[in-house]
């Protein structure tokens, strides 16, 4: 069974979300009552330190990508190639969604050393992609009595559409700005630690093979050697 899908519209909008100020001032309140319980004397800089506190605020930089969806479903029974009269079923979706990119801060890899503290991130990837509760809309439904329409058809085109924004909001530059918050974020989150003033921070992160904007350079390269 084979089926056409059209998108009409799509409409896009991008939100980041960074949590390092909220987990800074979490982080120095800590440190200001230890020091007025007696203990004022500043915490030894290490990477078992410093990845704690970043498994703190592993949920909290992301990226979310808003967009509503339109779709056309349209399945046609055949005979041999032949498409069977009377037998086409069809119908349009419109739905808002939310796609939310990041990097799991968990698996992060910090070392220090000397007076250099060097963070590699994960590869950023899609965490979630949510249709919004109540947004779902069906419009122009056409039934056959010999083709009826399936709640599988919803769900199966509705996944299939899903996929596709996911495509184009990666080709759009999702992931890039994913990976530029999270580092931005991991590095300005770090720097207001007690010690840290003293380092160099240095953030990286480890490419995603879905993000053009990574794989780009090394088509590039394999282009120009042959």
């Amino acid at each position: 069974m084979t089926g056409k899908e059209k998108s009409f519209s799509r409409r896009l909008k991008g939100r980041l979300i960074a949590a390092a100020v909220i987990a800074a001032a979490v982080i120095l309140a800590f440190f200001l009552g230890a020091a007025r319980g007696g203990q004022a004397r500043e915490p030894e800089i290490t990477a078992d330190l410093l990845g704690q506190h970043l498994r703190e605020v592993s949920d909290l930089v992301s990226v979310e990508y808003h967009y509503t969806n339109m779709g056309k479903f349209e399945n046609t029974l055949d005979f041999y190639g032949w498409e069977v009269p009377f037998t086409t079923k069809s119908f349009i979706v419109s739905y808002d969604g939310v796609i939310r990119a990041g990097v799991d801060l968990s698996r992060a890899e910090v070392e220090v050393n000397g007076d250099t503290i060097s963070v590699t991130l994960p590869a950023v990837e899609i965490l979630s992609n949510e249709v919004e509760e109540g947004s779902l809309q069906v419009y122009d439904e056409t039934h056959s009595i010999f083709n009826p329409i399936s709640i599988e058809d919803y769900t199966g085109f509705t996944a299939d559409q899903k996929s596709a924004i996911e495509q184009k909001a990666i080709e759009g530059g999702l992931l890039t700005a994913a990976r530029q918050r999270a580092e931005e974020t991991v590095r300005d989150f770090l720097g207001l630690l007690p010690g840290a003033e003293d380092y160099t921070i240095e953030v990286t992160s480890r490419p995603a093979e879905d993000d053009p904007a990574e794989t780009a350079p090394a088509e590039a390269e394999t282009e120009a050697g042959a």
